[in-house]
């Protein structure tokens, strides 16, 4: 029976069997990629599933690789296998929103925000394409259509923790601090330990000039995370702005004991140990910076030109 069909159908009993083989070759390709991609094996995962799509345009494994690639940083690749995912499957709004994050990454906020129009007009009820939408809107210059669209993604999820924060960013760059400082509150009453809402927290109390509570804010995110970085510099500059030089440069110092590989630590100490006069120590650490980041050497010229020539040009020093 199943040789009468196939007589009858205009398939050879050859034709079936190659067809067979190569549904046999994708799905083992696939599983392999899914394998590997899972032990964070990222090249050769790429390599499965490109394999495996010239032998099916599935869209499942479409996924998986702008997946990858996104992983992988190969942005480019991932917006092609995005957009070729799209044009297969128009109301994909897993695949849009993909896009718009990738598209996002390469800060091309006009696509961005296309690819959110077009998930929105899918699926008017997806949070996630409103936040990603007044991001680009942000991208774009715009905050207050940004506002209005994250506002939009507030409404339809009051958990979102990223939107509010994202919300309470946008309207302290517009100086609504009162509005930000309330984001900020919900997005602690969901997570009391969110770094980034502590940070700006206090950023928003030192230019009110509320020193302490500001103190406090930048304290709390060091105590759960003694590895962040910006905590560190963030209270730095409060000291150095209150002429507190010597607190400034002993917790430089204290952050450098935990991250002695980081950069940006001994430039801010450097910098801080320049105003409080101390050229030489100030020297050691541009050195250090130069040393463990030699692309910074000319953005440290500027800036130490800008606040005092700390060498002339018989001096070893003047390179800084």
């Amino acid at each position: 029976m199943g040789l009468l069909s196939a007589l009858f159908s205009g398939n050879k009993p050859e034709d079936n069997q190659q067809e067979k083989q190569e549904q046999k070759n994708f799905e083992i390709l696939k599983y392999d990629g899914i394998r590997a991609r899972n032990i964070n094996r990222l090249d050769y995962a790429i390599r499965c599933f490109e394999q495996a799509v010239t032998l099916r345009n599935d869209p499942e494994t479409l996924h998986y690789l702008a997946d990858a690639y996104i992983k992988a940083q190969r942005l480019d690749e991932a917006r092609n296998t995005l957009n070729k995912l799209t044009e297969a499957a128009p109301d994909d709004v897993s695949a849009l929103i993909t896009l718009a994050h990738t598209c996002y990454m390469q800060e091309d906020y006009e696509s961005m925000d296309r690819a959110c129009q077009q998930a929105i007009k899918i699926d008017e009820k997806n949070a996630s394409a409103y936040y990603l939408a007044s991001k680009a809107a942000h991208g774009q210059g715009n905050d207050l259509q940004a506002i209005v669209m994250v506002t939009k993604a507030i409404a339809l999820d009051e958990s979102f923790v990223a939107a509010y924060r994202f919300r309470a960013e946008t309207l302290w760059g517009m100086k609504q601090a009162k509005e930000a400082l309330e984001d900020i509150e919900q997005v602690l009453s969901i997570n009391p330990e969110d770094e980034d809402a502590l940070l700006l927290k206090g950023t928003i109390f030192a230019a009110q000039g509320q020193t302490e509570d500001a103190c406090l804010c930048f304290d709390k995110v060091m105590e759960n995370n003694p590895f962040n970085e910006k905590a560190y510099i963030l209270k730095g500059e409060l000291l150095a702005g209150q002429k507190e030089f010597d607190k400034a440069i002993e917790l430089y110092t204290e952050a450098l004991e935990l991250m002695p590989e980081n950069a940006a630590l001994y430039q801010e100490r450097g910098r801080i140990r320049l105003l409080n006069g101390d050229k030489e120590g100030s020297i050691e650490d541009m050195k250090k910076v130069i040393e463990l980041n030699p692309e910074s050497e000319q953005q440290i010229n500027g800036k130490f030109d800008n606040q005092g020539n700390i060498g002339g040009a018989d001096n070893p020093a003047s390179i800084y």
